[in-house]
């Protein structure tokens, strides 16, 4: 099946020329045309409103019949290139992406309603969505599913018993609806917000204020967010668009502030420091300085959002990424293979049987990939694999070799 999916040709092929066409199939020429149309009516109907002879008048309206036919003809042409495009364009997508029967002989998830649920309203808590998310948590409890049936020994789809219990679930469950976290995740949104805005300030102070456990967790969350404020300064009101305040702002701003912030944070980030406080003496000349990729900012704000954002999360006890958003995409990748794979099964009238496991592998992006890692008490070299699975000694894999 590998060789096969290899020498497929991809069905989108033809769909990408016909979505080419379709886009340069506009109606700018249509509505060009409806233009001309109002602009020979508006001018006729001047021209009629000064002229006082009938006979004028009804030449006048004899002369704009042609030129007004000839226009509307020519919306209906432009307005059926339109819909051919459009047509030309479904039976491409129709042919790439034929309808095909879903593989839904197994649904892990059908016993679980209440997992799904949880999170289901996790996610659209972390999306900022509170409204949408308590009024789904309050049916959802109104309206609980049935209890889930389980085994005594309530193990779970890896064999662990390490499933949640129905009362753990609907702690967990109240635990959402509360506003605590919904107050949290609206503080982190409104944060992101002045991030946006290339405003540092509310984030550094949360830095700041959680700084004991981000220091727990070796986060530098809070240096990066003051390096960049120090950046930020150094370029100066036209750039940043602060109060021009040699104080606060421009060269002699940026040296102020890195004198407040800058001393706590030598211990760790000497280096970084020592090379912020160097590029002072190339401020004139900075983007042909040894220092100039320090002051690069066009990716820098997004890059410390996404930083804040793992680490707000990771207060929270939650990943960086919303687990719902990974599953449906990771799901979304797999399912062709997944129906190709099924229809192919069919065809050969056999099953996979071996519990828990693929029957191929799902081409899934590196971050969505989690391997666990596993150190080998050994004396000697260790390697890491290709395969990233493990390590192993070098003695080891001559070994295997030899095997």
């Amino acid at each position: 099946m590998a060789e096969a999916d290899n020498d497929h040709v991809s069905p989108f092929a033809p769909l990408m020329v016909e979505l080419a066409r379709m886009r340069n199939r506009t109606l700018k020429s249509a509505i060009d045309d409806v233009d001309q149309v109002i602009e020979l009516l508006t001018n006729a109907r001047e021209q009629i409103a000064q002229e006082q002879d009938a006979t004028r008048t009804g030449m006048a309206m004899m002369t704009l019949q042609n030129p007004v036919k000839a226009r509307f003809e020519r919306i209906t042409t432009d307005l059926k290139d339109v819909t051919k495009a459009q047509k030309s364009f479904g039976k491409a997508l129709d042919k790439a992406l034929p309808h095909r029967e879903l593989p839904m002989e197994t649904d892990a998830m059908a016993d679980h309603p209440r997992l799904i649920n949880r999170a289901i309203a996790m996610h659209l808590l972390r999306e900022g969505q509170f409204s949408v998310a308590s009024t789904f948590l309050k049916e959802a409890t109104d309206h609980p599913p049935g209890r889930e049936a389980h085994t005594i020994s309530q193990t779970d789809e890896d064999g662990d018993d390490d499933m949640e219990s129905e009362d753990d679930l609907e702690d967990e469950m109240a635990g959402l609806h509360s506003e605590h976290l919904q107050n949290k995740f609206a503080e982190m949104y409104s944060i992101l917000s002045q991030l946006k805005d290339h405003n540092l300030l509310p984030a550094i102070n949360w830095a700041h204020a959680n700084g004991v456990h981000l220091e727990a967790r070796g986060s530098t969350l809070e240096f990066e967010l003051i390096k960049l404020q120090y950046v930020w300064l150094f370029k100066g009101p036209s750039v940043n668009g602060l109060p021009d305040d040699p104080a606060t702002n421009g060269l002699g701003g940026a040296i102020n502030y890195a004198r407040q912030n800058f001393p706590r944070f030598q211990n760790r980030h000497l280096l970084e420091i020592q090379q912020l406080s160097s590029a002072v003496v190339f401020a004139p000349n900075l983007a042909k300085s040894p220092y100039s990729h320090i002051f690069e900012t066009e990716s820098a704000f997004e890059d410390v959002a996404m930083s804040f954002t793992r680490e707000f999360c990771s207060l929270l006890g939650l990943s960086a990424e919303s687990p719902l958003y990974i599953a449906v995409t990771a799901g979304s990748i797999a399912l062709p293979r997944l129906i190709k794979y099924t229809t192919y099964m069919r065809e050969k009238k056999t099953e996979w049987t071996t519990e828990n496991e693929l029957a191929f592998a799902t081409p899934l992006p590196e971050f969505m990939i989690y391997h666990p890692i596993f150190v080998c008490p050994h004396t000697c070299m260790v390697m890491l694999l290709i395969t990233a699975h493990c390590h192993i000694g070098q003695d080891g894999l001559a070994f295997i070799r030899l095997e």
